[in-house]
């Protein structure tokens, strides 16, 4: 199965991409984007993979992708609506219970859904994300971070306009995530492969106002190690060695101080894990799901 559709949640239309077994003696694996202003499609060369065995539901983020967009920001775009809407989409899809995987801003999203819903997931997997929010001193004196800040890619046609001018939000967004990719993958003879995969998302720009303007609310909860320790289900840190944007010791910091967590580090993985490793990735997703 590959469906998609829009549902309507409150005052905004999701756009929904349902994949993989329509199995009812499970719930779905409910997946949550990063970015924001990207859309879910990023995630697709992991996510495809695991749908071989588990149905996959994502979708795009409110002012994302094909969702609803100009919805007034700052007041239409905080995290908490985030997590209204995904409340709202479990109910609006009939499932009683999902598990849950947020990747990068969506994992700490997902940090504050089981603060505000532990009753509607299962399992909880926090891919290439943090607890933190101190980051840049696990990135200081990293030689190979230093050295890629200084890679550039070559401009993908694709983009629609000149490296560094950028006049519109969305080219903001787009030149960003094109100009990070020798941060994002580990694997740099990939990058023409990875830039072909970001020339499939559909980039927006509605988030970054209320962020430039410092009006967002925090993504993660005040006490997340807490959260995690209340939270009754079971939780999997997912993260490459490599990772530039939330360095591992993040996540090994969070195991520490949650030890009922288990952590899976991925080899020869970036930020982007389950584009440079999309095989262990999902292997390592559905292993979890099914113990």
């Amino acid at each position: 199965m590959d469906r998609t559709r829009h549902v309507r949640v409150g005052n905004v239309a999701l756009f929904v991409r349902e994949i993989g077994p329509d199995a009812a003696d499970s719930p779905p694996l409910l997946v949550i984007h990063g970015g924001p202003d990207w859309d879910h499609s990023y995630l697709l060369p992991g996510l495809n993979r695991v749908a071989r065995h588990r149905q996959v539901v994502c979708f795009d983020l409110r002012g994302c992708g094909r969702s609803s967009r100009g919805l007034g920001p700052p007041a239409g775009y905080q995290p908490e609506l985030v997590v209204q809407d995904i409340a709202g989409l479990v109910r609006a899809l009939s499932h009683e219970r999902v598990d849950l995987l947020g990747f990068s801003t969506g994992g700490q999203a997902a940090q504050l859904f089981v603060e505000a819903h532990p009753d509607l997931v299962r399992r909880l997997i926090l891919a290439s994300t943090t607890a933190y929010a101190q980051v840049d001193r696990y990135l200081e004196g990293w030689e190979e971070y230093t050295r890629r800040l200084d890679v550039k890619v070559a401009w993908p046609s694709w983009a629609g306009f000149e490296r560094g001018r950028a006049n519109s939000d969305v080219q903001v967004t787009t030149e960003w995530a094109v100009d990070t990719a020798p941060t994002a993958i580990w694997n740099l003879d990939r990058l023409p492969e990875y830039l072909r995969l970001l020339g499939e998302v559909r980039f927006t720009g509605e988030w970054i106002g209320p962020f430039r303007e410092g009006l967002l609310h925090p993504w993660r909860p005040a006490d997340p190690v807490q959260v995690l320790q209340d939270f009754g289900g079971q939780v999997l840190i997912l993260h490459g060695a490599q990772d530039m944007s939330f360095p591992v010791q993040l996540a090994q910091r969070l195991n520490r101080a949650v030890p009922a967590t288990r952590l899976a580090v991925i080899e020869q993985a970036g930020h982007m894990a389950h584009f440079d490793q999309p095989v262990v990735w999902a292997d390592t997703v559905i292993e979890f799901l099914e113990a």
